[in-house]
């Protein structure tokens, strides 16, 4: 029976070359201050295959030849912290998303409780809470201030976007005796955090740095599914089933919903598989045209025809062709920004049937902070202890430059410096998509 937190496999067969060694900071000395029976623990030598294919294991045992693996996660039988002494810091950065919370509850409950460690300090609004000059304090944590802050969305600490010193966040960690570093971000928090690894690196301090992978994209790289996507997707159906009533109420009724998804369309695409009711979904991935006999316009028109109502979905990263700034302009992080193709398709479909002379009422719906802001849903409530529990398991074992991460139904190891290689991305000819165009019925919407 496969693990219930991966319903579906968002992550196709790996073929690159990926480095799996994980960097210690040194030998694990210490007896593990945890009641555990000696089976519970994990050792190092545990793993697991990164590659499923079974005609590449055949090949490679064959010829005698190494196979790609993790490291399980888990608590180790030896530590190398010392409890008594370790001064550990939490930040959270980056957009928000469901769960933030229940991941900060869970690091500090799991140092506390399990380890012992109560030196544990919170820094506000992501890495500005490590450069003196915005003044923003930090935070002393413990299981009484955190103890609620699970029944809240967004996040407890505060977040920030932009690229702030290296050397200054080093700076402050070394003034503030802080051994242990967890970030709780995506993408651009990884970065960062390999930069500020190399930077520990350089200076030859011991200070662990774990990152915990956060985005409601579900984008990054080496990652089956991140935390707070299933409850990103639970309110896009809401949205969807708004939309589906609001269109079916009026002839020629269209609803149209824009979801989350800058470059991966992973929310919009599974929220049009649970909800069914969607008839086109638009993502990043995939080019579609607006004119034309198999365009989205004509398609759409047929649908009305036929049905008199129609439902359509767009991730706000779909379209960008039609709809993005020349020349482009960057925000604080350096991402790109997106031109508003919800807003853009609203106006094309309203002109195209003004021409054709054929009334038509559009509901848009634009759920996107609503969504990201809403506390986590229970599936993604214990999928965020887990993640925070094995970070720590990790941390205290003295691994570094690593996140934790949910792959090949298994919590396992992997180097932040692979992680950032690419970005996660829907497959056009993976099942998961098939599946969105067998249930949605749209075809490719390309006139070639």
């Amino acid at each position: 029976m496969k693990n219930p937190f991966c319903y579906y496999e968002f992550l196709e067969e790996i073929t690159e070359e990926v480095s799996t060694e994980i960097e210690t900071l040194g030998p694990c000395k210490i007896p593990n201050p945890m009641s555990l029976s000696p089976g519970c623990f994990v050792d190092d030598t545990t793993k697991i295959t990164l590659r499923l294919n079974v005609d590449y294991l055949k090949a490679q045992l064959t010829q005698e030849k190494s196979v790609i693996s993790l490291e399980v996660a888990g608590p180790r039988p030896y530590i190398y912290f010392d409890p008594s002494k370790l001064k550990v810091g939490i930040v959270t950065c980056g957009g928000l998303c469901p769960g933030i919370n229940d991941v900060i509850r869970s690091l500090v409950m799991t140092l506390y409780y399990s380890y012992g460690v109560d030196k544990i300090l919170g820094f506000k609004y992501g890495l500005q809470g490590f450069i003196p000059r915005y003044g923003h304090e930090v935070i002393e944590l413990s299981p009484e201030k955190v103890k609620d802050i699970h029944s809240m969305g967004g996040t407890f600490l505060g977040t920030s976007r932009g690229h702030q010193s290296v050397e200054e966040i080093v700076d402050t960690l070394e003034r503030l005796n802080i051994n242990l570093l967890f970030m709780i971000g995506g993408d651009g928090t990884f970065r960062a955090a390999n930069k500020i690894k190399e930077e520990i690196d350089r200076r030859g301090v011991k200070i662990g740095i774990v990152c915990v992978p956060k985005t409601i994209d579900n984008d990054i790289w080496l990652v089956s599914k991140t935390f707070g996507f299933n409850t990103a997707v639970e309110m896009a159906c809401y949205a969807i089933r708004c939309a589906h009533t609001e269109a079916i109420g009026v002839p020629n009724g269209i609803g149209l919903v824009k979801l989350m998804g800058r470059h991966s369309g992973f929310i919009a695409a599974a929220a049009t598989l649970a909800t069914r009711e969607v008839n086109f979904c638009l993502i990043p991935e995939m080019d579609f045209d607006l004119e034309g006999p198999q365009g989205l316009l004509c398609k759409l028109e047929k649908r009305l025809l036929a049905r008199k109502h129609a439902v359509i979905v767009v991730a706000e990263g779909a379209g960008q062709k039609y709809v993005q700034k020349d020349p482009p302009e960057y925000d604080a992080s350096g991402n790109l920004k997106l031109g508003d193709i919800g807003k853009f398709l609203k106006e094309k479909i309203e002109e195209y049937f003004k021409q054709k002379g054929l009334p038509v009422v559009i509901r848009y719906i634009d759920p996107s902070y609503i969504i990201r802001s809403v506390p986590a849903n229970a599936e993604d409530r214990i999928f965020c202890g887990f993640l925070a529990q094995y970070a720590v398991h990790a941390g205290m074992a003295g691994k570094t430059g690593l996140m934790i991460s949910y792959l090949n139904d298994q919590f396992v190891h992997v180097p932040i410096k692979e992680a950032v290689k690419k970005r996660k991305q829907v497959n056009l000819y993976g099942r998961f998509w098939l599946s969105v165009l067998e249930s949605t019925g749209q075809g490719t919407l390309k006139n070639s």
